[in-house]
């Protein structure tokens, strides 16, 4: 696992193994089982993840009851709840593991600590976020810009690999469409 972070890491900012060694001493291994909870509406979310092996969606749920699928994460990508992790309030989503999931988990506490020890952190996770706000923004614009089959589409060409370990029922929720509707499409193609 640290060899693993350490190649993620320095694919934004280099660091030593005395920095890597430093800052995989604030990460606690976790490893959750498939359909079990990482973070539940109502929690504080007070970490932040790295997916090591596994899948993991964020969802919410309407007062209807229905899910909505804000965001996978599949292996090397950060995932949290940002706004309840920064905020320290009661989190409205859900983390929740779709395989069995093994995470690195770094409190606020420790992330704290580890940006005063290792300054190249601030910088890291700077640029993760920009990166993750980046997608977010270009999501958002192709759900108000294309039509439901396009996002479909793209969906399928940008995460083929990935859709594969996805239900269809939760790639439907995260394009916005039914699943009869997906399905649909599925069978058009």
């Amino acid at each position: 696992m640290k060899k693993q972070l350490h190649t993620y890491l320095n694919r934004y900012v280099s660091f030593s193994e005395e920095e890597m060694d430093s800052f995989y001493n604030y990460l606690t291994p976790q490893t959750f089982q498939k359909k079990e909870f990482i973070l539940k509406e109502g929690d504080l979310c007070k970490n932040k993840f790295f997916i090591t092996k596994g899948l993991i969606r964020i969802f919410k749920i309407d007062a209807k009851g229905n899910e909505h699928i804000i965001h996978f994460g599949i292996e090397n990508w950060w995932v949290t709840n940002m706004e309840s992790f920064i905020t320290e309030q009661p989190s409205l989503l859900y983390i929740q593991a779709l395989e069995e999931t093994t995470l690195l988990t770094i409190s606020k506490t420790n992330l704290e600590k580890a940006y005063t020890t290792i300054p190249k952190l601030e910088r890291l996770f700077r640029i993760i976020t920009e990166k993750m706000f980046v997608a977010i923004e270009r999501k958002n614009e192709h759900y108000i810009k294309i039509a439901s089959k396009e996002r479909y589409h793209l969906f399928m060409d940008e995460l083929k690999t990935f859709s594969q370990r996805v239900p269809q029922y939760m790639i439907a929720s995260y394009l916005d469409m039914t699943p009869e509707y997906l399905s649909e499409l599925r069978k058009n193609n």
